[in-house]
């Protein structure tokens, strides 16, 4: 089972879940730092597909899809 827990990691790396978690053994676990709650948020997904994506970023492109965009 995978399960995703919210925690704080100080500077020292000490990691604090947020929540309880039960477990009927010892496990792996990933940790990804996120950044701040402050800084700009641009989705993960958006940076990672943007270059897969820049191809599609053409004027013939935008002109072979317009008939699918709402009228103002």
């Amino acid at each position: 089972m995978i399960k995703t827990v919210e925690a704080i990691i100080d500077e020292q790396g000490n990691v604090r879940l947020l929540e309880a978690v039960q477990l009927s053994r010892t496990s792996r676990a990933l940790v990804t730092i996120l950044e701040d709650e402050c800084a700009a948020r641009i989705p993960e997904t958006a940076l990672l597909s943007e270059a897969a994506l820049q191809d599609w970023n053409r004027p013939d492109e935008d002109e072979a899809w317009s008939h699918l965009q709402r009228e103002p």
